[in-house]
């Protein structure tokens, strides 16, 4: 997948980041690698994790910085435990509101408003300097929602929704849940409007053996993941992206956030991959990344 374009094909670059979790840290190699080739997406599509990182850099926020921030909102129990309690409703009026109580799930609106960067917090998808797709499901309607108007952070929260971690998100007169339930890899949406589109699926899936039995939360997510896989192969077969990463990471689960330089070390490879097969495809110098 590393051929260069045919002569005369525009070579605008439309990225595509699929779901994972936790596991979705990985993006940032991607990111950076986008910036240490000097190359600026034409658009992106993202599905949970990944439209919440392909967010930070559509709004132009260097990939450094949102790495830094990452590091930083994941860097230990006390910072996530701050986050989490500035997330909490400012009254019991906003506590009724939120719908009270509910055994297992999160509001991701609020939650997202906490660990996102501030600049981002406020922000219209209309106005981000690279158009960004975020996709997300619409409960009732059964079918996949495609967001590229309105506010920035209900649309991420609605895409991240998971249901056996996260409330649905109410928006536009909808009921929206995790994108991934319809289209985990968004990269169908970047279609005509690229020359180039680069797909980079962190889903993995369950790991283990028949002598363990998943704990029920095990089970629903692991479910997720093997339903999203499915979708993602059979799309691949259909329409395949012009270039797929695709980086073990299937050891590390969907909310292990807080392992986030684990992973990122782990997974460091990542980033010159996508340097050489994209420089190479694109004819553009590869330089060497310098110390993250």
């Amino acid at each position: 997948m590393s051929a260069r374009l045919p002569a005369g094909r525009e070579q605008t670059v439309g990225l595509a980041l699929g779901g994972g979790g936790a596991r979705g840290l990985a993006h940032l190699h991607v990111l950076q690698a986008f910036d240490d080739l000097g190359l600026r997406p034409a658009a992106i599509a993202g599905s949970s994790i990944g439209a919440i990182m392909g967010a930070g850099l559509a709004s132009g926020m260097a990939a450094a910085a949102i790495r830094e921030w990452t590091l930083d909102a994941f860097a230990g129990p006390r910072q996530v435990m701050g986050r989490l309690w500035a997330s909490r409703p400012a009254s019991f009026a906003a506590f009724r509101a939120d719908g009270g109580v509910r055994l297992g799930q999160l509001n991701a609106e609020r939650l997202l408003a906490a660990f996102l960067p501030p600049p981002l917090v406020d922000l219209d998808l209309d106005a981000l300097p690279v158009p960004l797709v975020v996709t997300a499901t619409d409960f009732y309607a059964r079918q996949e929602v495609a967001i590229e108007t309105g506010p920035l952070v209900s649309a991420l929260a609605a895409s991240a929704a998971l249901p056996a971690v996260f409330r649905p998100v109410r928006r536009d007169g909808a009921v929206l849940i995790d994108g991934g339930i319809y289209n985990p890899l968004p990269f169908d949406r970047l279609k005509g409007r690229c020359g180039v589109t680069v797909a980079v699926d962190l889903n993995g899936g369950p790991e283990g053996g028949p002598d363990r039995l998943p704990t029920p939360f095990e089970a629903a997510v692991g479910g997720s993941q093997l339903m999203q896989q499915s979708i993602i192969e059979t799309k691949l077969k259909a329409d395949p992206p012009d270039i797929l990463f695709r980086p073990p990471v299937s050891r590390w689960r969907v909310l292990d956030f807080m392992k986030a330089r684990e992973i990122l070390a782990e997974t460091e490879p990542l980033r010159e991959e996508v340097k050489r097969s994209l420089g190479d495809m694109l004819d553009r110098p590869v330089r060497a990344s310098p110390m993250a």
